[in-house]
């Protein structure tokens, strides 16, 4: 208790240092701008304390000023920085070094302003760099003297770099400064533009030649297909769709983010949450300390250096009493991969949605190293998190209903779509529940149409395996080792490419429950051979059991995404480890990747108007070219019945007519009437069962005879 009191007083005592060091900001600021030559400040009434209050400030002010001259303004911001970091962090690391970094700044700065322009009205005895300054101008030798403004350009460089480091800010939080201020300029301007077009429809002036300059200045340039298009118009007119270039998508198919979901849990002070968890975790003997906070825009993570001999377990069983002393819903508690501190992630009280078209026009989307970009949503601290399915090579989806599986299925799908033509890349959409996936139906992507029916997927799954064959013998015919190599070469020879094909599965239980043996040896074959040949698997179930996920897939599928799950079992037979049952749900995740790091992603949502949008304009842009084998494969089940009918035993139709003289249909009969043995006369009754002229066995082991 008593260590308890005397660290509670020894932050408040470190939090009133912090606040005295920003007073002694604001009153340094105050004396240099209230600075004048006649020594005039004034700030009070009574006449006494005015004399000595402004006395003070003015030999403050004098001594900088007339010493460092005009970069002695810096200097406030040190101790606004300093203040505020010993208020939220309690200290401040390498405090001598950042001394050192302000001399060095002080110096170069009186340097650079007294090369620039020494002459000053307000400092009319030493100018603008200050004595410092002089003294620093006079012993530069004469050869140098005509550089002099090569240096004042190096010393103001070094200015500047010597200036923030001596701020104690790291680069990363310079970096989340940046892009929070970044995205609040971006959806300014954007909320300013969006009320020109607005504007600009009423005109009736073509929004096609105005979209251009618009995107250009909010946002990375898109490549030069994906070039503005008028959606009304191209739907509305009777033209040949082969006559003209395919367009991608258009971004404004998409709803752009909220001005509203910018920066909501900015104002949090996430110094009192951490340490009222410090405090919280003390409460169950486990000591240490709060090291970093990574707001996002779900949870935020709060990293945890824990005391020299306390276990991981110790502190992850304890989720379930953090939670409920910070009035959460669920906590997840887990390492944090490369570092010794312990993750704790506890959701926002104000949840901001991730948006799709947000993600997509990121850099990381763009880059044209990724090639096949699948978006996955945003990080804890709130960053784009693009996925590349060709280096994957295959996705494994799981999660109840309502978790948000399906959206991420449908992102995926559209990340695809804004990324890559028809001849670039094919998907085969099997969507058992056909409840999802139907919108796609007769876009040009597709190599057949939405597959609903368990027979034919088990045939689009055998087709897929045979094309992957054929891929491996033209590639080994033309001497590459992979779709890569065989499309570069392709193109050069002025040759046809070879598209990239994604077969998505919507839900893996109901096609296991058809025929799971045959299915399974179908997705083992291509998850272990099909990446060279461009071929991948996305595949999703809402029911991870093990007789859904086996071992056979989960050893080909490193890669996974586990939504929220019922339970702890549930979620180590998705990824291996406990986590997945403590999501919020809504597009909550946890991304395993093939190296088996797991980190938590908050998905983005499209709506079904947004996809209705997309799905609409690219069947306008052509129709899609289905090959009919796709469906009407004959596979092993199949094959296995035809070889049986036409084998069948030379007693057969003896067999038959004896059943129905007789009134009775069994092993056991056939074998003292016909005088064969067991096995011959049971694939008799078997192949009598095939052909529907007697019925299964019930429970008593007796047989109808239908004809």
């Amino acid at each position: 208790m008593l260590e308890k009191i005397v660290s509670f007083l020894k932050l408040r005592l470190i939090e009133t240092v912090g606040l005295f060091i920003i007073l002694t900001g604001l009153i340094f600021i105050f004396s240099l701008m209230n600075y004048s030559a006649d020594n005039s400040i004034s700030m009070f009434n009574d006449q006494k304390i005015e004399t000595i209050f402004s006395n003070y400030l003015y030999s403050i002010s004098d001594f900088f000023l007339q010493a460092f001259g005009l970069v002695s303004f810096l200097i406030f911001c040190n101790l606004f920085c300093w203040g505020s970091i010993l208020i939220f962090k309690k200290q401040i690391k390498n405090l001598s070094f950042k001394l050192l970094y302000i001399t060095f700044y002080l110096t170069l700065g009186s340097l650079s302003l007294k090369i620039y322009g020494d002459k000053s009205f307000w400092l009319p005895d030493n100018g603008n760099g200050g004595f410092l300054g002089n003294y620093l101008i006079s012993i530069i030798p004469l050869e140098l003297y005509e550089f002099k403004l090569y240096i004042a350009y190096v010393s103001s460089i070094l200015l500047i770099v010597f200036f923030f480091l001596s701020l104690g800010v790291k680069t990363s939080e310079w970096k989340n400064i940046f892009v929070s201020i970044l995205l609040k300029f971006k959806n300014i301007i954007f909320f300013i533009f969006k009320r020109k077009n607005v504007d600009t429809v009423d005109n009736d002036i073509n929004i096609s030649e105005e979209m251009p300059a618009i995107n250009k200045s909010f946002k990375p340039k898109v490549s030069e297909t994906q070039a503005s298009l008028n959606f009304n118009e191209n739907y509305n007119q009777n033209t040949d769709l082969t006559s003209y270039e395919y367009k991608l998508p258009l971004r404004s198919f998409l709803n752009d983010p909220s001005l509203e979901e910018e920066g909501k849990d900015l104002s949090d002070n996430y110094g009192k949450q951490s340490k009222f968890l410090e405090e919280t975790l003390l409460d169950f003997g486990i000591m240490g300390k709060i090291k970093r906070v990574s707001p996002g825009p779900v949870v935020t993570l709060y990293e945890l250096e824990p005391a020299a001999g306390i276990k991981t377990s110790k502190i992850i069983n304890l989720s379930d009493d953090i939670a409920r002393s910070t009035s959460s819903v669920s906590t997840r508690i887990a390492t944090v991969t490369g570092k010794n501190t312990i993750g704790i992630e506890i959701p926002n009280k104000i949840i901001e949605p991730v948006n799709f078209k947000e993600i997509i026009n990121s850099k990381e989307f763009l880059n044209k190293d990724i090639r096949i970009p699948i978006t996955l949503g945003k990080s804890i601290s709130g960053f784009p998190i693009i996925g590349d399915l060709a280096s994957m090579p295959h996705l494994l989806i799981a999660g109840t209903t309502g978790s948000g599986k399906s959206v991420c299925i449908n992102t995926l799908i559209l990340s695809i779509l804004y990324k890559h033509k028809p001849e670039d890349c094919k998907l085969i959409l099997i969507d058992p529940k056909m409840l999802e996936l139907s919108v796609y139906q007769g876009i040009p992507h597709l190599l057949s149409p939405v597959i609903t029916e368990p027979k034919k997927a088990k045939s689009a799954l055998k087709w897929t395996v045979n094309e992957m064959e054929n891929r491996y013998r033209e590639m080994a015919e033309e001497g590459v080792r992979n779709i890569s190599s065989y499309n570069d070469k392709a193109q050069k020879e002025g040759k046809k490419i070879m598209p990239y094909i994604v077969v998505v599965v919507d839900e893996m239980a109901d096609l296991m429950l058809s025929s799971g043996k045959e299915i399974e040896s179908y997705i083992q074959r291509l998850a272990q051979m099909a990446r060279a040949a461009g071929v991948h698997i996305i595949m999703a179930t809402q029911r991870p059991s093990v007789d859904v996920i086996t071992g056979t897939i989960k050893a080909n599928f490193p890669t996974r995404i586990s939504f929220q799950v019922t339970s702890k079992i549930d979620s180590r037979t998705i990824l291996g480890e406990q986590g997945a049952e403590l999501l919020l749900g809504k597009g909550d995740m946890l991304f395993m990747s093939s190296a088996s790091r797991t980190i938590r992603i908050h998905g983005p949502y499209v709506s079904d108007r947004e996809i209705e949008k997309i799905s609409t304009f690219l069947r306008t842009q052509g129709s899609p070219d289905y090959i009919d084998d796709i469906t009407k494969m004959q596979t092993e089940d199949d094959q296995e019945k035809e070889s049986n009918l036409a084998e069948k035993d030379e007693l057969f139709q003896e067999a038959v007519q004896l059943i129905k003289t007789e009134g009775k249909a069994s092993t056991s009969f056939l074998q003292r009437k016909l005088q064969i043995g067991y096995n011959r006369a049971a694939r008799i009754i078997d192949q009598m069962e095939e052909e529907k002229i007697i019925s299964p066995a019930n429970h008593t082991g007796k047989r109808e005879i239908f004809r």
